[in-house]
């Protein structure tokens, strides 16, 4: 099957069956690695992927879905966001493996609360598992995005 999938602000045509999870289209047709396979059942968040802008679990959204759709990477995230610099600057990462799907799940947050309390952080990165424990950096991170991305 060949179907048109917006990514990233670019329309790429890909031959894959339709129930292809748009993991594997992402990681092995276009070669977009940033997204990262975790559980396989979309109980991790490491391949955390936007779709109009809302988080998605790219591992078990099969590609038919999604035709129409615009679908934002952490690649087209662009490496000058606010929440990459938080990463940085509060030394989220351990191993790093979940990261990308942690900050596209905060990235769907700010745009939806530009500033978001504990409970609105707490509710919107249930579901992304971070594995070396670094959830409270990761809260300090997003309240510091949005304190630059509210200024």
């Amino acid at each position: 099957m060949s179907i048109a999938l917006e990514i990233n602000g670019k329309t790429l045509q890909v031959e894959a069956e339709a129930d292809t999870p748009l993991l594997w289209v992402l990681r092995d047709e276009l070669k977009m690695t940033g997204s990262k396979f975790g559980c396989g059942i979309a109980q991790c968040g490491a391949c955390t992927v936007h779709a109009d802008g809302q988080p998605i679990r790219a591992c078990s959204t099969p590609i038919e879905a999604l035709a129409g759709v615009k679908i934002t990477t952490i690649e087209g995230l662009g490496g000058e966001h606010a929440l990459q610099a938080a990463w940085v600057k509060h030394d989220v990462p351990q191993c790093g493996y979940c990261q990308s799907g942690q900050i596209m799940a905060a990235a769907a947050l700010l745009a939806k609360k530009p500033r978001p309390t504990d409970a609105d952080i707490d509710e919107a990165m249930t579901g992304n598992v971070c594995r070396c424990g670094a959830y409270q950096r990761i809260r300090a991170a997003i309240k510091d995005a949005a304190a630059t991305l509210s200024a």
